[in-house]
C-alpha cells in the first residue's frame, strides 16, 4: 500500500511538472506583442530574436540527457522549472533586442531541459505504475498551454501590467515546483550509462526521432500556417483566423486527457496507425474541400488523430533495449523539435514554389508514411 501511494504521489507530481512546462511556454506567446512594441522591433527583427528560444532548447537537449544520467531527471526537472519561472518576467524587462535574445536563449534552454527530463521522469513513473499513463502527462502539458495564454491575458485584463502578470505566473510555477519536488522519483530508480560520454543515437532511436519530426512538423505547420490558410484560402475574417489552431488545440487536449484509456483498449500500435491516418486525412480534407467548415473539421481531425502518437513514441523511446531513457529521449526530442522549428519554414518555401494547400497536403502524406512506418518498424 505504501509503495502504491508513493507512485501515486510521483504521478501527481509529474503531471504538475508537465503543467508547469505548458504554462511557462505558453505564457510567453501573449507577451510577444508587448516585447515587440517596447523594443520597437519590426517583424523581421522580431523573427531573428525569436530564433534564440529555439536555439537554446535545441542546444541544451543533448546535454540534458547527460545531466539526467549523472544527476537524475528529478533534479534536472526541478532546476529547469525554476529557470523557466525566473526568466519569464525578465523577458518583458529586457531593454534591448540583445538582452531579449539572451533571455530567450536561457528561457529556451530551460524549456528544452525540462522537456527531456519530465519525459524521462514520466517513463520511470509509468514503468512503476504498470500501465500506459503517458498520454495524461502530455494532456497536462496541453492544458497548461491553454491556461498560460488565457491566464496571462486574464491578469492583464484585470488590471495588472504585463510584467506584474508575468511575475504572478512565475510565482505560481515556483510554488508548484517546490511543493511537488519531493514526490518525484529519485535518480536511483532510473537506468544509467557508465560514464558521461556522448552516445550517438542509432537505429530505433533515429527512426522514432524521424517520426517525431513529422508529428512535430504537423503541429508546427498548424501553429504558423493555419491562420494564413484560413484567411487567404478560405476567406476567414482576420479576427477569426485563429480558430483553426484553437480547434486543433482543444481536440488534442481532450484526446490526451482521455488517451490512456483508449491506448489500454486498442494498444499503442493501433492508436499510432489509425491516429496518424486520421491526422493525415485531416490535412487532406482541409486543403482539398473548398469549405470553411471542412477546413476547421480537418484541423480537428489532426488534433484528434495526432494527440496520443507522440506520448506513445516517447514511451517507446524509453523502452529501447540497452539505451537509457534519458539518452534516447534527448535524441528523439531534438529531432522532434527540429520538425517544429524548421518545418514551418520548409512549408513556407514549398508554398512559394507550389501553393500553401499543396504544402500542407504534403504534411498529410508524410503522416501516412508514419502510420505504415511504425506499423512495420519491427
Amino acid at each position: 500500500m505504501e509503495e502504491k501511494l508513493r507512485i501515486s504521489a510521483a504521478r501527481r507530481a509529474t503531471l504538475l511538472i508537465f503543467l508547469v512546462c505548458g504554462i511557462g511556454l505558453s505564457s510567453w506567446a501573449p507577451m510577444v506583442p508587448f516585447a515587440k512594441i517596447k523594443l520597437g522591433l519590426n517583424d523581421a527583427d522580431l523573427g531573428v530574436v525569436l530564433l534564440a528560444l529555439g536555439a537554446g532548447a535545441i542546444l541544451t537537449m543533448p546535454l540534458t540527457g547527460l545531466l539526467i544520467n549523472k544527476y537524475g531527471s528529478r533534479t534536472v526537472a526541478i532546476v529547469s522549472a525554476l529557470v523557466i519561472a525566473s526568466l519569464l518576467p525578465l523577458l518583458l524587462m529586457a531593454s534591448s533586442p540583445y538582452q531579449l535574445a539572451a533571455a530567450l536563449f536561457v528561457f529556451g534552454a530551460g524549456i528544452g531541459s525540462i522537456d527531456v527530463s519530465m519525459n524521462a521522469q514520466a517513463v520511470v513513473v509509468q514503468e512503476r505504475h504498470g500501465s500506459h499513463i503517458m498520454s495524461s502527462f502530455h494532456g497536462m502539458f496541453s492544458l497548461g498551454g491553454l491556461m498560460g495564454s488565457i491566464g496571462l491575458g486574464f491578469l492583464i485584463k484585470a488590471g495588472l501590467s504585463p510584467t506584474y502578470a508575468a511575475v504572478a505566473i512565475s510565482a505560481l510555477l515556483v510554488f508548484i515546483t517546490v511543493t511537488q519536488s519531493r514526490y518525484l522519483l529519485p535518480h536511483s530508480e532510473e537506468a544509467k550509462l557508465d560514464g558521461t560520454s556522448f552516445v550517438l543515437p542509432k537505429g530505433p532511436v533515429v527512426l522514432l526521432g524521424i517520426m517525431c519530426f513529422i508529428l512535430f512538423l504537423a503541429e508546427g505547420s498548424l501553429l504558423d500556417w493555419s491562420a494564413v490558410f484560413l484567411q487567404f484560402s478560405r476567406g476567414f475574417d482576420p479576427s477569426f483566423s485563429g480558430l483553426g489552431y484553437a480547434a486543433f488545440s482543444v481536440a488534442m487536449a481532450i484526446m490526451r486527457l482521455t488517451g490512456d484509456g483508449i491506448i489500454h483498449r486498442l494498444g499503442p500500435a493501433k492508436v499510432v496507425f489509425y491516429g496518424t491516418l486520421l491526422a493525415g486525412a485531416g490535412f487532406i480534407v482541409a486543403v482539398t474541400i473548398p469549405s470553411a467548415i471542412a477546413a476547421l473539421a480537418g484541423f480537428v481531425m489532426v488534433g484528434l488523430g495526432a494527440a496520443n502518437v507522440v506520448p506513445i513514441f516517447f514511451t517507446a523511446a524509453g523502452r529501447i533495449p540497452n539505451v537509457p531513457p534519458s539518452i534516447a529521449l534527448s535524441a528523439v526530442t531534438i529531432l522532434g523539435y527540429s520538425g517544429q522549428l524548421a518545418g514551418p519554414a520548409l512549408i513556407g518555401v514549398l508554398a512559394e514554389i507550389t501553393s500553401l494547400s499543396w504544402a500542407l497536403g504534403l504534411v498529410g502524406v508524410l503522416l501516412f508514411f508514419v502510420a505504415f512506418g511504425y506499423k512495420h518498424r519491427d
